[in-house]
């Protein structure tokens, strides 16, 4: 894929890894439209990059869809989509509370099943898409078993619409990056998050991100390439 003169969508992108993606497409070229729930922060991530703010609450209905076709009336016909939003809640089972469960699975699942749909209404042959879950998808972690499932739900559907999609020539790359040094684990919903080693700096994750969006070959992204950028940010 020719980044530079691309246009596409970031949703999650005030949050750590989001921004740092839309950082490093911005800066090969790509015209972007960011959208994410801190308005005041996704403008001016905007204004620093030159992109087109659409501030939204995923949760709401026909938000997905909206924010899909508003980055469409903006930026015309969209080549690349990158769907990373998300919210953590840490502590066992049974302390789970409703209301938090279901807006774990609202962000963390229905969002990016939305907002792929929306965006293959109008995508074209050598489109790619990114849906970010997380590395507990594949190593579920006790005190963290609503989270695990959420993220292994969106892997799921992922391996499955991406053998769809290979009819249509559009790749979706199935993103599980490990702990990132984002500060995310400090903004959940419940609970307290575990003693974590150093996370991976979330601009070098972005790079390896971008490098597998850029690569018609690329499938997965190999994150052993990133062991020596471990630090915070």
């Amino acid at each position: 894929m020719q980044l530079d003169g691309a246009s596409g969508l970031v949703v999650g992108a005030t949050g750590g890894l989001g921004s740092a993606v839309a950082r490093e497409l911005a800066g090969r070229g790509a015209r972007l439209a960011l959208s994410g729930r801190d308005e005041a922060a996704l403008e001016g991530l905007a204004r620093d990059i030159d992109a087109v703010a659409l501030p939204a609450d995923l949760t709401e209905p026909g938000a997905p869809a909206q924010v899909v076709g508003d980055a469409h009336s903006s930026l015309g016909e969209l080549s690349l989509a990158v769907n990373a939003p998300g919210v953590v809640a840490f502590g066992e089972v049974a302390a789970l509370e409703e209301s938090v469960l279901r807006q774990l699975v609202e962000v963390g699942l229905v969002a990016p099943i939305l907002l792929t749909r929306s965006f293959l209404a109008s995508a074209q042959e050598g489109a790619v898409i990114v849906n970010v879950s997380a590395i507990v998808a594949e190593m579920p972690t006790a005190g963290m078993a609503a989270y695990s499932g959420v993220k292994a739900g969106l892997s799921g559907f992922d391996q499955a619409a991406a053998r769809e999609l290979r009819r249509r020539k559009i790749r979706l790359l199935d993103v599980r990056p490990p702990h990132l040094e984002t500060g995310f684990a400090d903004r959940a919903l419940a609970g307290e998050p575990p003693k974590l080693k150093e996370g991976l700096d979330p601009r070098a994750a972005a790079r390896l991100i971008v490098d597998a969006m850029a690569d018609d070959r690329a499938r997965e992204v190999d994150w052993s390439a990133a062991a020596s950028d471990r630090g915070s940010t």
